[in-house]
């Protein structure tokens, strides 16, 4: 995903250059803002779920957790970052944060559960308002 978003980022640079910060702030927030409003409202639907994943689910989730590195990638080409180290440190750091992430989530993922999400939107709203003022300031 991070060199399908550099290829892209590549191409739409010169379109998009002056607005990207606004872009990046706007899906940051809507993403962070979305995931603050599921910890707190979407939580019967949780628990109606089932929790067997079959290859579809799976492969869904797999593409749209990986948008934010597609977002990278597009960052990367207006940076004029060379794609082939990102790529490889990024494969990497997921791999082993998805293999942590899952052993310790069916240790103790019942004791953070919704606060976690919470934590995780804040997160995405406060990166997305670092950029913006990052170039804002400039």
């Amino acid at each position: 995903m991070p060199v399908i978003g550099w290829l892209a980022g590549l191409g739409l640079k010169d379109f998009i250059a002056d607005v990207d910060h606004w872009i990046a702030f706007g899906l940051l927030s809507f993403i962070g803002i979305k995931m603050i409003y599921e910890a707190f409202y979407i939580k019967e639907d949780k628990q109606k779920t089932d929790d067997s994943l079959n290859n579809q689910v799976v492969l869904i989730l797999a593409i749209a957790t990986s948008i934010d590195a597609l977002a990278v990638g597009v960052s990367f080409a207006f940076l004029s970052i060379s794609i082939v180290m990102p790529v490889v440190v990024i494969g990497l750091i997921t791999f082993v944060l998805s293999f942590l992430g899952v052993y310790l989530g069916n240790r103790v993922g019942h004791f953070f559960e919704s606060r976690i999400e919470i934590f995780g939107g804040i997160i995405l709203i406060g990166i997305g308002i670092k950029i913006l003022i990052e170039h804002l300031t400039h």
